[in-house]
Order: C-alpha cells, then structure tokens, then sequence
C-alpha cells in the first residue's frame, strides 16, 4: 500500500513530466484554474498516471471534479481508493 507522501511525490514527477514548474507548488496548491491550472486534458493525464502507477480507476465524473481539489485532497482520495482496493481484496 502506497502512503500519501509517495503519492504526493508521484503526482509532483508526473507534473514535471508534463512539463509544469512545480516549483511554487505545495500540498494545498489547487489543481484547477486558482492553483496549478491544469486543464481538462492534464488532469486527465494526471488521473491516468496515476491509475496505471497505482492500479487503481477514476471514473470521467471524478476526473472532471480533480480540479476542484488541492494536491493533499487529491492524493488523499488516491490513499483512500488504494486503501479500499486493499481491504476488499484481502476480505
């Protein structure tokens, strides 16, 4: 199981990847258009690469809703999603 801080770390290299200075942000800067502005399609890429590195899924709707959230809330719903992937298939 992932902790949160190794998720945070993921998200900040896959937005270095996607080529968006991480530099002034910090867990409670806003994903959305008011923090790091993403748009649509970057969230989507973020979401996606987080799906593929963690095993998990996200619907469209919750893609949609990821700007919403700061880089905390956004791995901790990434932690909370990992979490219940492991206790129903450990039950």
């Amino acid at each position: 199981m992932s902790s949160h801080d190794e998720i945070k770390t993921f998200a900040f290299e896959a937005l270095k990847e996607m080529n968006y200075d991480t530099s002034g942000f910090d867990g409670e800067t806003l994903l959305g258009p008011a923090g790091a502005d993403l748009e649509s399609l970057a969230l989507a890429e973020l979401g996606v690469r987080l799906e593929e590195r963690f095993g998990i899924r996200f619907s469209d709707d919750e893609l949609d809703e990821i700007a919403a959230l700061t880089i905390d809330e956004f791995c901790a719903a990434v932690a909370e999603r990992l979490t219940a992937a492991a206790t129903s298939t450990s039950g």
